[in-house]
């Protein structure tokens, strides 16, 4: 195979994600030729709109999904956390690169002390976990939809929009923004979105020679902690736009599950932490919805705006 043709959407941070792939595939022996292909999708169309209150899954997956059934492309690149867990017939998920720090940022505006933000203060999200999360840090916080691109999203703030916003400390450091982080939240109080700070790279399931050369990026320990991950979120029945976050993280042979999920008034939580066995990620994954499912967090997903919106 000599050439590759990659699809990403056309956000800032979807290309530098195409671009940061292109230049690790070009670094392989016998490398191909990379060409990358924006293509439009569905959620990048809606920004006046909540993702929340955007029916269905995969609305940053879809056409890109599509473009690879079609032949347009031989390849996608996703953030991780935006692929459904149940890949499209026809489709694989062929390689995993190593992750970038998976928590979330708060991001002050100038001249405000995040230990003093004040009852009625306006953060800025775009997700109901993150919302739910802020909700059970401090009742008194105004919350703000946010939405646009990484880049778009600092300048409102900026633009005295939000006393502060949280994003992923991912995207930030990968558009050059990491000295917007004004700090780097808990992972135990703000459990990342599932596979938050990982990328997916998507073939077609029968085009072998693609999948030969993107298996080289597979970064194994980064795909089993985003597996056990997976597996709790489908084992949930959820998409991205729950309040639930889950992360793994290996020591050793031995693999910490984190997991969370909360109202979005912040009023009901329930948290689990478990070990399993590293090679063994999704029966951690299972355990562990498990638990959470037998400590009532159906109920609690149930009772969210997008549950509610979806039906």
């Amino acid at each position: 195979m000599t050439r590759l043709r990659l699809g990403s959407r056309s956000s800032a941070l979807a290309m530098w994600q195409a671009r940061h792939i292109a230049a690790a595939l070009s670094a392989l022996p016998d490398a191909p030729q990379v060409e990358i292909i924006e293509i439009k999708t569905s959620g990048d169309a809606q920004l006046d709109t909540p993702l929340w209150k955007t029916a269905g899954k995969g609305f940053f997956t879809a056409e890109l999904d599509r473009a690879l059934l079609d032949n347009a492309i031989d390849l996608a690149v996703h953030s991780l956390k935006d692929l459904p867990t149940k890949m499209v017939p026809g489709l694989a998920l062929a390689a995993v690169p190593e992750r970038e720090d998976s928590r979330d940022a708060l991001v002050c505006r100038a001249g405000v002390d995040p230990d003093a933000l004040p009852d009625g203060a306006t953060i800025g999200t775009s997700s109901l976990r993150r919302r739910a999360f802020v909700a059970r840090w401090h009742r008194g916080f105004k919350h703000a939809e946010l939405r646009g691109n990484v880049p778009t999203r600092v300048q409102k703030l900026d633009n005295g929009q939000y006393d502060a916003i949280v994003l992923a400390v991912a995207g930030l450091k990968r558009l050059g923004l990491g000295n917007r982080i004004t700090r780097a939240l808990p992972i135990a109080d703000f459990t990342p979105a599932v596979s938050q700070g990982a990328l997916g790279i998507a073939t077609r399931e029968d085009d072998s020679a693609a999948r030969r050369i993107i298996a080289q990026l597979e970064h194994l320990p980064t795909r089993l902690a985003v597996n056990a991950e997976r597996t709790l979120l489908n084992r949930l029945e959820g998409g991205c736009q729950i309040p639930l976050g889950a992360n793994a993280r290996i020591a050793g042979n031995e693999m910490v599950l984190t997991a969370q999920v909360c109202t979005v008034d912040g009023s009901v939580h329930i948290a689990v932490e478990e070990r399993g066995d590293a090679s063994q990620p999704e029966l951690l994954g299972e355990k562990v919805a498990t638990l959470l499912i037998e400590r009532g967090a159906r109920d609690v997903l149930a009772a969210s705006p997008r549950q509610a919106a979806e039906g």
